[in-house]
C-alpha cells in the first residue's frame, strides 16, 4: 500500500474496482491528513493481482472500494461494493497480511493492541473498537455501502488486506469473538 505521513497522521484508502492502479483522492482538508487511493477487481486466485475471489459468494467481477482516512485519533473506514450478490450481508475485516492464493494467506484480523492468543477469539481483543470490522449489506443489484470509525490510528503498521467473510455479521460473544465464517474475497493493500 502506498502511503504517505501527512502532519503526523496517516491515512490509507483502498479501491479496488476496474483499473486496478493506484490514485491519490483529492487534496486534504482540515478532516483529512493524508490520503491514498488503490483500485482492484475480484479475480480467481490463479489470476489475481490484489483482488481475490475465493467462493462463488464474491462473484468474478465485482469491485470492492474500501477508503481509510485517519484524522486526529481516530481511523474512519468505508467499504463498498458493486457486483457482489444481491440482498445479503457480508462481514468485512481488516487482515494483517496480503492476500494470497488461499483466503488463510491474510493472517489474522488486524488489531491495534494484538492478543498474544492466536486465534485472537477473546472479546477484550477480537472487538471493534481493537479491529477494523465492517457489515456490509447488498442491494437487489449487489451494490452496497458500510461505514465504521475506531479509536485508534495507523502509524507504523498498517493492516495488508481487507477480507470478506461469508456471514453477514461479526460474532461478539468470549471464545468467538471476532468469528464471521469462511473467507470469500480478499483485497490487498499495496505498500
Amino acid at each position: 500500500m502506498r502511503c504517505r505521513l501527512v502532519g503526523g497522521a496517516l491515512l490509507v484508502a483502498v479501491t479496488a474496482c476496474s483499473s486496478n492502479g493506484i490514485t491519490n483522492p483529492p487534496p486534504n482538508t482540515r478532516s483529512q491528513e493524508a490520503a491514498v487511493r488503490q483500485d482492484g477487481t475480484l479475480s480467481p486466485p490463479d489470476s489475481a493481482t490484489n483482488a481475490f475471489t475465493y467462493s462463488p459468494e464474491a462473484p468474478v467481477g465485482a469491485r470492492l472500494t474500501a477508503e481509510i482516512l485517519v484524522t486526529g485519533d481516530a481511523t474512519n473506514v468505508q467499504l463498498s461494493a458493486a457486483g457482489l450478490l444481491p440482498d445479503r450481508g457480508y462481514a468485512v475485516h481488516a487482515h494483517t497480511k496480503p492476500c494470497g492464493k488461499t483466503g488463510d494467506d491474510a493472517g489474522p484480523h488486524f488489531q491495534n493492541r494484538v492478543d498474544p492468543q492466536e486465534p485472537s477469539v477473546d472479546p477484550a481483543y477480537a472487538n471493534p473498537d481493537n479491529e477494523i470490522w465492517l457489515d456490509l449489506r447488498t442491494d437487489g443489484q449487489g451494490a452496497g455501502k458500510a461505514r465504521t470509525s475506531v479509536p485508534f490510528t495507523l502509524s507504523e503498521r498498517a493492516p495488508g488486506s481487507f477480507v470478506v467473510h461469508e456471514q453477514p455479521t461479526t460474532a461478539t460473544g468470549p471464545g468467538e469473538a471476532g468469528m464471521a465464517g469462511g473467507r470469500v474475497a480478499c483485497l490487498t493493500l499495496q505498500r
